[in-house]
């Protein structure tokens, strides 16, 4: 990206992470969140013309949602110069997953766009803020030195805050997760610090043309998610039951993309589809009437899959259903069966799917 800014190309920077890359608890996402505080040093240190960004934070998605969305959600709108990614705070307490997700997302970007710059962003939350170096941010760090990838660690920048009695966590992030606009204020000053260091006097490198080195080094993981991407509903086969709508079925939260989506209400409602790769699964759209759902892969037992949670009774909001590994890539059928099974909390046995997923 130095490179580009030394010159007189314009430099296209891409977030994705969750809801604090969204911009949730500042009081205008687009004007006082660290993502869009970020956009502003740029554009005022280099022009609005040349700067270019793309917001593809989806509040409540973890790094395995963020590897299989990488593509549609920002490698679609094409090369980019840097990529910030933030999900240590979304990601669960399985170490393996967490891998697969965060190592995913960084094959992906140096394979397309061998000449990207990525920063991984480690965010506040209480799990962040424990002594030592916590769980989450100590998988993403392994993923980093693995690749040589910088990291910014904001929430490290807190707990020394809040030692140094210059104010608490609580004070900035009323919920001790979304900061507000302060809070969101002074993860920007972190990031505009370590941009600045970074990209120094914008000077060009001395030698000329800078070579990029494109060779991938061993997985830690042969399972992440390389070749995770959300695929659209045509290559469903076998329809049963199903019908396809753009309607929004309701109050939605976390998604502000496309709601295209195959809906099925009876319990007989059933499809097939087939991917290459390790693993498939479904994007969904889960809400107050979300049932019970079973798959089979490779014609084997079907299994049970129930979705609905707390958050359903508010809004629909997407959800991703991933099915077993396979040792090996090879050819995957999967079955789709809506059942009469629901949560007692639930309306219906609705069936919403909006993609097919594949790795």
């Amino acid at each position: 990206m130095k490179e580009k800014l030394a010159g007189n190309g314009r430099v296209v920077v891409a977030y994705i992470g969750g809801s604090i890359t969204e911009g949730a608890g500042a009081s205008d996402a687009d004007a006082t969140s660290w993502r869009a505080l970020t956009d502003r040093f740029l554009k005022e240190r280099y022009t609005e013309e040349r700067i270019a960004s793309i917001n593809a934070g989806v509040g409540g998605t973890n790094s395995t949602f963020g590897a299989h969305r990488l593509q549609e959600h920002v490698f679609s709108q094409g090369e980019i110069d840097l990529l910030f990614v933030e999900f240590s705070v979304n990601d669960g307490d399985d170490r393996e997953e967490s891998i697969r997700g965060m190592e995913g997302i960084v094959r992906q970007c140096r394979t397309i766009f061998p000449k990207t710059d990525v920063c991984f962003v480690y965010a506040a939350a209480d799990k962040n803020l424990s002594e030592g170096l916590p769980f989450n941010i100590a998988i993403h760090e392994e993923v980093a030195i693995h690749y040589d990838i910088p990291s910014i660690n904001l929430a490290a920048k807190i707990r020394q805050r809040e030692y140094a009695g210059e104010g608490s966590w609580g004070e900035l992030a009323n919920d001790r997760t979304h900061p507000n606009d302060a809070g969101h204020a002074l993860y920007a000053d972190d990031i505009r610090g370590m941009l600045e260091f970074v990209l120094g006097d914008d000077e060009p490198r001395e030698g000329g043309e800078v070579h990029f080195d494109v060779t991938l080094p061993k997985p830690l993981l042969k399972t992440n998610y390389e070749h995770a991407a959300m695929l659209g509903l045509g290559t469903a086969s076998e329809l049963n039951g199903f019908a396809f709508t753009e309607t929004y079925p309701g109050p939605m939260m976390n998604w502000r993309y496309k709601i295209d989506h195959l809906r099925a209400d009876s319990p007989e409602a059933s499809l097939t589809f087939s991917v290459t790769g390790r693993s498939a699964g479904l994007l969904l759209l889960c809400g107050p009437d979300t049932g019970s759902f079973e798959y089979s892969v490779n014609g084997n037992t079907f299994n049970k899959v129930n979705l609905f949670d707390e958050w359903c009774l508010l809004a629909y909001r997407p959800i991703i259903a991933l099915f077993p590994l396979q040792e090996e890539t090879t050819e995957i059928q999967i079955t789709i069966r809506n059942t009469a099974i629901k949560d007692e909390r639930s309306t219906g046995n609705g069936l919403r799917i909006m993609r097919l997923l594949r790795n």
